[in-house]
């Protein structure tokens, strides 16, 4: 049975299967940030040598989806499609929002939106297989696009 609630104890092994699959893949030190359905941050882990933007990166791309109502893949996409309204959105968010692969939404298997986790380090791919990862290992559901 599909968990309903997001715990901590859910966010940690999200974070740590997340960080397990990295380390699997050979992949860049990864940052993790799982955060819950109102964009709060619930877990956050930092790889040694990680880069000291990562943080907001993965952030943004985790708040950017909950705040979207999709994961960041599908914000990609749909970014190249309204250049101006990503604009606005991005001063409207005070550049919270980060439109690019690696921001996954977290949800239920009724589809009940839990939040989302950002993950930032290596290519925007590897970090949303990552997210998508940890997800799984929770026994809940990754939505990368709508």
């Amino acid at each position: 049975m599909s968990p309903t609630k997001l715990t901590a104890e859910l966010c940690e092994t999200i974070a740590d299967v997340a960080l397990a699959e990295g380390r699997k893949r050979n992949l860049a030190p990864l940052v993790v940030a799982v955060l819950d359905a109102g964009g709060h941050l619930m877990n956050f882990k930092r790889e040694d040598k990680a880069g000291i933007l990562r943080f907001d990166i993965a952030f943004g791309k985790a708040w950017g989806s909950i705040g979207m109502g999709f994961g960041s893949r599908e914000f990609l996409a749909r970014t190249q499609l309204n250049a101006a309204f990503v604009g606005a959105l991005a001063a409207a968010s005070g550049g919270r929002v980060i439109p690019v692969p690696g921001g996954v939404l977290i949800k239920t298997a009724q589809g009940d939106l839990l939040g989302a986790v950002g993950i930032s380090g290596d290519t925007s791919d590897q970090d949303e297989a990552c997210c998508i990862a940890g997800i799984e290992a929770a026994g809940l559901v990754a939505q990368v696009a709508m």
